[in-house]
């Protein structure tokens, strides 16, 4: 694969300025050799990579004297185009460009062959010093070294870079001091019931289906008919997309009487059309607000007439798992409102709340209930796991059972 032509950091001898010409224009950055000129030439190449659709997809640097910034700016071009799901930008480019932007400010201008271990955990510390959990420091710094693997192989850098960078140990658990997340907890039926009802109820709807058939919010979100099979029984659901597609695997969802219940109004239209959607609820709720009116149509707007000719944001055609958690989050809130105006109201002083749980501790739940009936290996495939070990973060051991057992024998 080629790459894009990085234009040099040049000297202008008339008035001992820096500056680097793009696609023939001169961009003066500053007095020739100093911090702050660097660090414009950082920001000029880095804005040409982000707008470089006709640049000359040839690379002028050589292998000694490429910078961190310059290789960092072409296997971002490279990721732009290679992190892509269903035609948009996958999650995952968001992380590689913030280590991107990591890496390039501590050493943008340093020789990529001069990177090693000890910068690497420097980098490491800045994150640790951030308080991001370890496995989440651990999952960015894996991104490091797939840099200077992809440059080695692009022949941009040493592939003695790479594998140098390759014998810094992820960070291990007890062994420092980045803090441990809180485990994912399946979410208690009473939380779930007693926040249903302040729900949109197509997000109360969402809730249950995903309960029932163990789904990822995702999967939850992107359901259309054309993408089930009634013919049997028991139904079964094909997501367009998933998690694990890019690793050739197929996911089957099967949808049982309860699921299929929740389900049967939402199929009552065009096959190619979200059955979730955050526009059809917001009309929901437009709906219902105007059936509670108590203000005469005389005195007072009629629906639609008091709403922008052209808003900022319109409904999307279907949730994300984003925006299907931040209703769960207002749902909760809601709730919550409603039992402290309650406690006001009698006389009781620090009510007990809902707690926050979002929409992945659904399909832990459902796991552990899979798990606890019917024993791992059945859990394993209704979350759509290849492996068991997987499975057993999200489907909780049952201690109660193991207690049990051990009343008896031990």
């Amino acid at each position: 694969m080629s790459v894009v032509r990085i234009p040099k950091y040049c000297l202008h001898s008339p008035t001992g300025q820096a500056y680097v010409r793009i696609r023939g224009c001169m961009h003066y950055l500053g007095k020739h050799g100093t911090p702050a000129s660097r660090e414009a030439y950082g920001r000029a190449i880095a804005e040409l990579t982000a707008s470089s659709a006709g640049a000359t997809r040839t690379c002028s640097a050589t292998l000694n004297d490429l910078t961190v910034v310059e290789l960092c700016a072409n296997y971002l071009r490279f990721a732009k185009g290679y992190y892509i799901k269903d035609g948009r930008p996958s999650d995952w480019l968001y992380h590689i460009r913030l280590m991107i932007t990591k890496l390039c400010d501590l050493y943008g201008r340093s020789a990529a062959a001069e990177f090693s271990p000890l910068k690497f955990k420097a980098i490491r510390q800045t994150l640790i010093d951030a308080g991001h959990s370890r496995p989440y420091i651990n999952k960015l710094m894996a991104i490091v070294p797939r840099v200077f693997k992809w440059a080695a192989a692009e022949e941009l850098a040493s592939a003695s870079v790479y594998h140098s960078l390759r014998t810094v140990e992820g960070l291990k658990k007890g062994r420092t001091v980045a803090r441990e997340p809180k485990p994912i907890k399946p979410v208690e039926e009473s939380l779930v019931e007693a926040t249903l009802p302040h729900l949109p109820q197509i997000v109360a709807d969402m809730v249950r289906f995903e309960r029932w058939t163990g789904c990822r919010p995702s999967e939850v979100c992107q359901l259309r008919p054309m993408d089930l099979d009634r013919s049997g029984e028991v139904w079964s659901y094909r997501p367009s997309s998933h998690k694990t597609e890019h690793h050739g695997r197929e996911r089957i969802i099967f949808i049982g009487p309860k699921a299929q219940a929740v389900l049967l109004p939402y199929l009552l239209r065009e096959t190619t059309v979200y059955c979730f959607s955050p526009a059809e609820s917001m009309q929901k709720m437009r709906e219902a607000r105007h059936a509670a009116r108590k203000t005469p149509l005389r005195y007072g707007n009629r629906p639609g007439t008091n709403r922008k000719a052209r808003p900022a944001r319109l409904p999307r055609t279907h949730y994300t798992k984003d925006s299907y958690n931040r209703a769960i989050q207002r749902g909760i809130d809601k709730a919550n409102k409603v039992i402290q105006k309650t406690a006001a109201e009698n006389g009781i002083e620090n009510p007990l709340l809902l707690g926050y749980w979002h929409a992945n501790q659904l399909r832990h739940a459902a796991g552990t209930e899979v798990r606890k009936t019917y024993g791992l290996e059945a859990a394993q495939v209704i979350l759509g796991h290849a492996r068991a070990d997987v499975t057993q973060v999200y489907a909780e051991r049952d201690q109660a059972l193991a207690a049990e057992i051990m009343g008896k024998i031990g």
